[in-house]
């Protein structure tokens, strides 16, 4: 995609460091929120897989997390312990996703792991919303690191040996919540994931109003709440990523080998973007999120960050999170090395 000058990149310098004070506070008031899940309901899909329904104060209302149990669980002692691997659902929020297209339950690779995938609401981008300067619900982060976090390792089994991957927006919650909390998770990965969004904001305010969702409620106005978007871009924090293996994919926007031959729905409020996509891209949103992932790759090669980066032709396809996280295991199952139990 041809380039072209971000004008919300030319707040002044003091904005962005009063920004950057900003969001460090906002983000360690959302980390200590007090929200505490509790199991609402408990159902066994399968001989593997379990899904619970979460009472989540921070959602206001309820939501699912399904399991992928490893081997053992099922004759797990109280202090039993399994590295976890927590897959973050894309846009649609949809958790089953994991299990129903990329089919996470194949993978022998994660036979001694247990596999946490929940649900967030519909474009919740994994974020603490803005809602207009209101706060409250839904809070998607606070949901997951005080809620879904807390509650799988108090009573299902789950160890602090973490590693975390998404595709699309869970994505950038896995590398946002890694940048901004170092040491939470030993690896992350991310599949076709806005991870710059401040670079292509009308991008994503189109794409939540594509879906019926008020996109000035996640991070509010990306000139008045300038600092709210710098505070969520995981590109901006890449300097907690530092000593974090982080495995990078995304597609360029054309048509690849996984793809059928109609492009992607045209978003109204794009057409900036389209008029600025190479020849032959037919996923705007896949090239603009290769950009992104590009501009991320290059500033943790610059940090001498740990991290593996695939661009490949391709869309804004789930078929493609499918290969990427089989390409990823490597990376991810390395940081949770060290026995089945801790």
């Amino acid at each position: 995609m041809r380039g072209m000058p971000n004008p919300y990149a030319r707040r002044r310098t003091v904005l962005a460091g009063a920004a950057m004070l900003t969001a460090g506070h906002a983000l360690s008031a959302a980390a200590t929120a007090n929200a505490s899940g509790r199991v609402l309901a408990e159902r066994r899909l399968d001989e593997r897989l379990v899904e619970l329904t979460v009472d989540s104060p921070a959602l206001g209302g309820s939501s699912r997390v399904a399991l992928l149990t490893p081997r053992g669980w099922d004759r797990r002692a109280p202090d039993d312990r399994w590295p976890t691997l927590y897959l973050l659902a894309g846009g649609d929020g949809d958790h089953t996703t994991w299990t129903t297209m990329f089919r996470v339950q194949e993978l022998a690779e994660l036979l001694d792991v247990l596999v946490v995938m929940p649900a967030m609401p519909l474009f919740g981008f994994w974020t603490d919303w803005w809602n207009h300067g209101r706060q409250g619900p839904p809070r998607v982060r606070t949901y997951f690191l005080r809620e879904v976090v807390p509650l799988v390792e108090r009573a299902y089994g789950a160890g602090t040996r973490r590693a975390a991957a998404g595709e699309s927006q869970g994505g950038f919650g896995a590398l946002g919540m890694a940048a901004r909390i170092p040491g939470l998770f030993g690896a992350v990965a991310a599949f076709g994931a806005p991870v710059h969004p401040i670079r292509h904001p009308e991008m994503w305010l189109s794409g939540a109003k594509f879906v019926g969702v008020d996109g000035y409620a996640v991070f509010g106005d990306p000139w008045e709440q300038w600092d709210v978007w710098l505070a969520w871009d995981p590109y901006r924090h890449a300097g907690g990523l530092r000593r974090t293996p982080v495995y990078l994919a995304s597609g360029d926007g054309t048509p690849g080998p996984l793809d059928g031959g109609d492009p992607d729905p045209h978003i109204p409020g794009t057409e900036k973007w389209v008029a600025l996509a190479d020849a032959g891209v037919v996923s705007v949103t896949e090239a603009v999120c290769g950009e992104e992932t590009r501009m991320l790759a290059d500033r943790l090669t610059s940090l001498r960050a740990p991290v593996t980066t695939h661009i490949y032709p391709g869309t804004h396809s789930g078929t493609y999170g499918y290969r990427e996280l089989r390409h990823a295991l490597p990376t991810l199952l390395g940081a949770l090395r060290g026995g089945p139990r801790r």
